[in-house]
């Protein structure tokens, strides 16, 4: 009797009992990895210290520390995903979760990104932008450059310096475009002698 019950019960149609379900997976974690331009620009090494739980041989859950590598390439934009298999805290019958980490910028204190491209904004005086302008500024990988701007700078002007952005990821031998903007300060009043002197000059 008791060989006919266990027979059935794994017989074909008897239902499912010979197998377990297929464990789940839990849900990715996601982290902010904040970047400067410098690092996004050049490429960089961060190590991230993580904490997480495993069951041991002995089916106990401990705590351990590790140490994951992330190999930042020149080029790599907000939002680029790294992902880390299985990295999660382990449970019973669980597949751990993915670890993902999400490059997020930090802010340059001179310097913003638009794709490829670098925006500088330069503050000049009307004097300066009638008379001819020279850009002074440092790349994100230290070196100087100098601009000078001979035409007239406008309100809307941009000036383009080729290839001084931010290396191309699929080619980082290729690079963006630096943009120059400009904010001109324009005098609050003028004296009766500096309107004629414009108006001789302009007139």
């Amino acid at each position: 009797m008791l060989g006919d019950n266990i027979f059935s019960s794994f017989g074909e149609g008897g239902g499912g009992s010979m197998h377990q379900s297929a464990p789940r997976k839990s849900p990715p974690i996601e982290k902010r990895l904040f970047c400067s331009l410098e690092e996004l620009y050049k490429g960089a090494t961060k190590r991230m210290k993580i904490s997480r739980d495993i069951v041991d041989s002995s089916g106990k859950t401990i705590q351990v520390e590790e140490i994951l590598t992330i190999d930042i390439k020149p080029g790599w934009k907000k939002g680029t995903k790294i992902t880390f298999p299985e990295k999660g805290n382990e449970q019973p019958n669980t597949i751990p979760s993915d670890l993902v980490f999400v490059v997020d910028e930090k802010p340059h204190p001179v310097l913003t990104r638009d794709g490829n491209d670098l925006v500088v904004t330069q503050k000049i005086s009307l004097a300066e932008a009638l008379t001819g302008y020279t850009v002074h500024l440092t790349t994100l990988d230290g070196r100087n450059l100098t601009i000078p701007i001979n035409t007239m700078i406008h309100p809307n002007y941009e000036e383009v310096v080729p290839r001084e952005g931010m290396p191309i990821q699929k080619d980082p031998t290729r690079r963006g475009n630096l943009k120059i903007k400009f904010n001109i300060k324009f005098p609050t009043r003028l004296t009766t002698k500096q309107k004629a002197g414009i108006k001789n000059l302009l007139g």
